[in-house]
């Protein structure tokens, strides 16, 4: 029975640790851009929806109306605006951009939330049901549902669509898919922006499950960096088995050597098999 405890509490985790590495593999896959500032975001989706959520009296996962739009056009704006315009010099002037801007950003945030811990919570947070010695959280439950609907919606988006079918274009061969009409640098920012608002989904999701502070990025961004290592930059489906496995570690570790054991497969998966495991 704790077997079985230890396995739904680490599916349960993993999809939050899914969600989080989601929009930085479609920025490692499409973009081939190494998104420091990700943590970042993920921080600003968390500050704005426990905001919002306050000011309005509303449960905090209905916020998503308002920061899944949002974070999606400061993306596109971001990109279009000043990413594209360093990536034409190289990879890495982007790279020490996104540096910059987590280095602004967790800056600022310290500057207008002060240091203390916020967290958005639920009325829903405090139910937990027990089936037979096994105890599940109603807050657990509902955010594996929020990530799970979003790697769907996000699947679909990319391989359904047409606008999908140009990012996916556009990752496998940018100089064909500029012959045949996709605008790359539109693609890049539209990429960016689904990017950013799966971030504002991530902030959510940590919001409700921990406390946060304005220097939580870093922490969220390995956490990110490490699911899209073992699913495989650029894979959707690989995102998702990986952060289960990595959320599986984690508990397997326990408290005290959790993030342990999730990084000691890191670096095996990197010794082992570094493309991930559902690379092409």
């Amino acid at each position: 029975m704790i077997v079985l405890q230890y396995i739904i509490n680490g599916i349960l985790l993993g999809g939050i640790y899914a969600v989080l590495g989601v929009g930085m593999t479609m920025i490692f896959g499409i973009v081939k851009l190494t998104n420091l500032a990700h943590g970042e975001f993920v921080i600003i989706g968390a500050y704005a929806s426990t905001l919002i959520a306050g000011a309005l009296g509303v449960d905090p996962i209905l916020t998503l109306i308002v920061t899944i739009p949002f974070m999606f056009i400061i993306g596109m704006i971001l990109q279009s605006g000043l990413i594209n315009r360093v990536m034409l010099k190289g990879s890495e002037p982007a790279l020490l951009v996104t540096f910059g801007l987590s280095i602004i950003l967790q800056d600022a945030m310290l500057l207008l939330f002060t240091a203390d811990a916020r967290h958005a919570g639920g009325a829903y947070s405090s139910i937990v049901f027990h089936l037979g010695g096994i105890s599940i959280a109603l807050l657990d439950i509902i955010l594996l549902v929020i990530s799970l609907l979003t790697i769907l919606i996000l699947s679909w988006f990319l391989n359904k669509t047409y606008m999908g079918r140009s990012i996916r274009a556009t990752s496998d061969d940018t100089q064909a898919a500029s012959l045949m009409g996709v605008s790359v640098k539109r693609t890049y920012g539209i990429a960016m922006g689904i990017a950013m608002a799966t971030a504002a989904v991530a902030g959510l999701c940590i919001a409700l499950k921990w406390t946060y502070y304005p220097s939580s990025g870093g922490g969220y961004l390995l956490t990110a960096f490490g699911v899209v290592v073992i699913g495989g930059m650029g894979s959707i489906p690989g995102t998702l088995v990986a952060g289960l496995i990595f959320g599986l570690a984690q508990v397997i570790g326990g408290a005290n050597y959790g993030l342990l054991v999730g990084y000691i497969l890191l670096i095996i998966m990197l010794a082992v098999r570094p493309q991930g495991l559902f690379s092409k």
